[in-house]
């Protein structure tokens, strides 16, 4: 192990909430460092339209939005660092991290690493990803006012999203490649209910299709009979659950579901003292921007009081 760079904080993230827990960490004049990852701005970057982010009246891009957020922070700081963690060490203080290009320690860390949506995996999908695909039907569904949507999944997720879809939506159609939902039975039954929801069951996406303007609809493959059909749709929604990026930390920290637990004794400090774990990476319901920075906020003053304590 060579000499690392030393800070007092260094958070790993730049998506809402690394973003804010820099903003004030650098009002609070920490000696900190926030390592971007190589993906700057996170999942929010992949959102088309975003309109219900406070102060923004007018519709904003995912990008536009985490471009305005890293000036920010790059007018309080010049320690954002381009780089990519591939190991930590959290057994002992300083914390020891190693990334792609360079090595760190600190007395004090934020991950907010985020949570990446998992998708289906076809090329078409990458194609029309913010030109039609969407993650997130809290975000995007406004866009689809009156126009043919499908979601893919099965679980209570899909149910909830298809739900509040139905509201926006002129048609909803739930594909799912099991016979029936794994929802609850009672969201199910709303489901049923509601007259604009229908089911293809037993069937899965083979192709989402599309011209230049974005998706026009996808081909669906029957799982028993092979058989194909296309649906006509404007919005792909893929509602197949979220994969946590907690790697590299896996075996050091109290983790469900490989989300970062929370809650020992500060709201964002988790089972190692002096770690924190603020957004997406620590929740497994709430995937909003806003309340990701929030727990940016949160996260930042946790662990400021945290390195105010070493000092005593």
């Amino acid at each position: 192990m060579s000499n690392p760079k030393h800070y007092q904080l260094i958070i790993l993230g730049s998506g809402p909430a690394g973003c804010t827990a820099a903003i004030y960490a650098a009002r609070a004049n920490l000696n900190f460092a926030m390592i971007t990852g190589l993906e700057q701005g996170g999942q929010l970057t992949k959102t088309d339209k975003i309109a219900n982010w406070p102060g923004e009246p007018n519709e904003i891009s995912g990008l536009d939005l985490m471009e305005k957020m890293m000036k920010q922070v790059r007018n309080f700081s010049s320690d954002i660092l381009l780089d990519s963690i591939l190991k930590a060490d959290l057994s002992k203080r300083p914390f020891y991290l190693k990334g792609d290009a360079d090595e760190y320690s600190c007395d004090a860390l934020i991950i907010a690493t985020g949570a990446s949506a998992k998708f289906l995996g076809i090329p078409s999908e990458q194609k029309y990803m913010g030109r039609g695909v969407s993650a997130c039907a809290v975000c995007d569904g406004f866009f689809y006012k009156n126009k043919n949507v499908v979601i893919v999944g099965g679980g209570n997720t899909t149910a909830e999203e298809a739900l509040y879809l139905a509201k926006i939506a002129a048609t909803v159609t739930i594909i799912h490649r099991r016979d029936s939902m794994r929802a609850e039975a009672l969201v199910i039954d709303q489901l049923k209910k509601t007259t604009n929801i229908k089911f293809e069951l037993n069937s899965f996406v083979t192709e989402i299709l599309g011209d230049e303007k974005g998706v026009t609809g996808v081909a669906i493959q029957d799982v028993n009979s092979n058989a194909t059909k296309i649906i006509e749709a404007q919005g792909v929604f893929i509602a197949i659950g979220y994969k946590p990026n907690t790697d590299v930390f896996a075996g050091q920290l109290e983790m469900e579901q490989d989300y970062i637990k929370t809650g020992y004794g500060a709201k964002t400090a988790t089972s190692v003292p002096g770690v924190f774990a603020a957004g997406d990476v620590a929740s497994g319901y709430y995937h909003q921007a806003v309340i990701a920075a929030g727990s940016g906020c949160t996260a930042m003053h946790d662990a400021k009081n945290f390195l105010s304590s070493l000092e005593k």
